[in-house]
């Protein structure tokens, strides 16, 4: 699929999302919702669902696939990131928060919904977490048992050093927890040779499927102890694993079934790309070339290029009284782009997202729209 296809996909939906996720697909993922499926029947079970979890954990890591079961979550990315905190710390278990924007923020106050003892290691938005601070943090307090940290922190674009990190938290023989939705899928990693426990992500995300599931990546080993332990009916991951391995893919309850069957053409298209390292070239060209575009253009990226993933980049405001974020986003979407509104605290800034169905073309394209809508200078 190439440039040819985009442009096809942006007559039929009059834009493409550069967004963090929902994010823009191919019409042919879209295709694929386009019937029925039965939740009980061996054609969805063991045809759809079961193929789905067996790539899913090939995909988290080439080293030790076995070590690794994979467990499917009904709704948003947010519903299997709290599936995930809310069923594998035990109830005298203590959270370590690594927050350094809205996601990260987010897992804390998911702890704190849960009852879950917890503390936040917070640096500030703009930057990485203090690998220092961390290292003496987990060597001071015995309590800690789990880490979780946010992968990828859409709020900035901010690409955490997750080797790093792992390497600290494993080396003080605690539980690693990663949101990677919006990462996974698009920049390589291993789990198992990270030594991750337990890895999360959305389908609406890298993969490029569409809103409806999220899916927790865990360590057999660690899963198997988790039993009782989750704080929600619902989002209680080891019976949902449990039914899921019992079931030959049967979910406990209803399965969002074309959004899953989506999910399936979505991974067949990433193998057909060339895997997770090619999607991951084609978003840092993607990056590069929009970055080196708006630059171009006069603005200012709210990150330094060290911190850059292939994700999402913030920009700053042009410091202009005319400028409006809402008329210059209307004026883009007129023309077929569609960006996403700042997050940052106290800057001025917006989005603009370089992973889905979009393409280094569409990045140039783009580049010409974002001039002709500076109505400002």
């Amino acid at each position: 699929m190439g440039v040819d296809s985009a442009m096809q996909d942006l007559v039929e939906n009059d834009y493409l999302l550069l967004t963090p996720g929902p994010l823009s697909t191919s019409p042919t993922v879209r295709a694929a919702m386009d019937r029925d499926w039965c939740t009980w029947d061996d054609d969805y079970n063991v045809g759809v669902v079961t193929p789905i979890r067996e790539q899913l954990v090939q995909l988290a890591t080439a080293t030790e696939p076995e070590a690794y079961s994979c467990v499917l979550v009904q709704g948003s990315g947010t519903f299997a990131v709290e599936a995930m905190i809310g069923s594998v710390i035990p109830p005298e278990g203590k959270l370590l928060v690594l927050a350094n924007g809205a996601y990260g923020d987010r897992l804390a106050q998911i702890a704190a919904c849960l009852r879950i003892e917890h503390v936040v290691h917070d640096c500030g938005e703009l930057v990485r977490p203090d690998l220092v601070k961390l290292a003496a943090e987990l060597a001071d307090d015995d309590a800690i048992t789990h880490v979780v940290l946010v992968h990828n922190e859409t709020t900035t674009g901010m690409m955490n050093p997750l080797g790093a990190i792992a390497a600290i938290v494993k080396a003080h023989g605690k539980i690693l927890l990663v949101d990677s939705m919006s990462a996974f899928g698009g920049v390589p990693l291993d789990i198992a040779e990270l030594r991750i426990d337990y890895i999360v992500s959305s389908a609406n995300k890298c993969i490029q499927g569409v809103p409806g599931f999220g899916f927790v990546i865990g360590r057999v080993e660690h899963l198997e102890k988790t039993k009782g332990w989750a704080r929600s009916l619902s989002l209680d991951l080891y019976d949902q694993w449990q039914g899921m391995e019992k079931g030959r893919g049967k979910w406990r309850f209803t399965s969002p079934t074309h959004v899953v069957r989506a999910f399936y053409q979505a991974l067949k298209e990433l193998a057909e790309e060339g895997g997770v390292a090619a999607r991951y070239a084609r978003y840092c060209e993607n990056q590069r070339r929009l970055v080196a575009g708006m630059e171009g253009l006069g603005f200012e990226c709210v990150l330094s290029s060290e911190y850059h993933s292939p994700i999402i980049t913030g920009f700053r405001d042009p410091q202009h009284a005319d400028y409006a974020f809402q008329a210059f986003y209307d004026r883009l979407k007129a023309q077929g782009f569609v960006i996403y509104p700042g997050k940052v605290t106290g800057i001025d800034s917006f989005r603009i997202g370089t992973i889905g169905h979009v393409f280094p073309e569409d990045i140039d394209r783009l580049i010409v729209a974002v001039e002709s809508s500076m109505y400002w200078v």
